[in-house]
């Protein structure tokens, strides 16, 4: 963990340029200036630190950990499958307990389920933020410390960086329903920085897979299962997301929450930062 504390300034910036970029664009949008660039704080911030300390080769090879499919086959069921599992159950569990059925179309057909999957991950939140918290600050929190405190810590700064969308009174039925305290929501966050933490290191640090994670995060909440228009939903995913979470740090361990091969190559990454 030689050089740390020049990538602690990192990071510490990063976390400063993202906000900074972010907040000053929301609080724009709060006055009916939409420049639809906010959200691309962590972005922003991920790729220009990378640029100034290690260069366009950096940039490129950043930039390319988004796009390259090279991870084992088995870690893209949990990338798709996961969490609509989770919003699918929460749902299911909401239904009986409301006795209502709410109709869904979107099942019935695929293509829009493809073509909210492609809008979300390069619109949606997952293209402008993975490359930073996943990409850029996960790996460095975890030259220091475990893998669950780096998503603890992660997971409360991904919370509050949202907070000007909680204040927005057009956000989407995630803000609308979701959980009203801040509190609630950075407990969420931590748990959710978990299921993150564990993809990101059980496939060598792949961003890609934290993209396909995240946009499966809000396709299967916000349009395929939607748990939020829902009053008990929100609930039993909330305890949903924990339980699994659990389960994960129970069998991989809070260290790493990683599988042997997996960790040679986490830490193989990580070591090339830090060297």
């Amino acid at each position: 963990m030689r050089g740390f504390g020049s990538e602690g300034k990192n990071l510490l910036l990063f976390f400063l340029i993202a906000f900074a970029w972010s907040w000053f664009f929301w609080f724009l949008q709060m006055w009916g200036l939409n420049f639809y660039v906010a959200p691309f704080g962590p972005f922003v911030a991920a790729f220009l630190l990378t640029f100034k300390n290690e260069g366009k080769f950096g940039a490129k090879e950043l930039l390319k950990n988004g796009f390259d499919p090279r991870i084992e086959k088995i870690w893209y069921l949990p990338s798709f499958l996961l969490i609509p599992a989770i919003a699918g159950f929460s749902l299911l569990l909401a239904r009986l307990s409301e006795k209502v059925i709410l109709e869904s179309t979107v099942l019935s057909q695929p293509w829009i389920v493809l073509w909210n999957f492609v809008y979300i991950f390069f619109l949606g939140g997952p293209l402008q933020e993975e490359f930073g918290w996943r990409g850029y600050a996960l790996i460095r929190l975890q030259a220091r410390y475990s893998a669950l405190v780096s998503s603890v810590v992660l997971g409360v700064i991904w919370a509050i960086w949202h907070l000007p969308l909680n204040l927005m009174y057009l956000t989407g039925p995630q803000y609308q329903v979701g959980i009203a305290w801040l509190s609630s929501t950075v407990i969420l966050f931590v748990f959710v920085s978990i299921l993150f933490t564990w993809i990101y290191n059980n496939t060598g640090g792949s961003i890609l897979a934290t993209l396909i994670f995240h946009t499966m995060l809000n396709l299967s909440t916000y349009v395929v299962f939607p748990v939020f228009e829902t009053e008990t939903g929100p609930a039993y995913y909330f305890f949903s997301i924990i339980v699994v979470a659990i389960i994960i740090l129970a069998i991989f361990g809070a260290k790493r929450m990683v599988r042997d091969k997996s960790r040679v190559n986490t830490e193989n990454k990580i070591s090339d930062h830090f060297e």
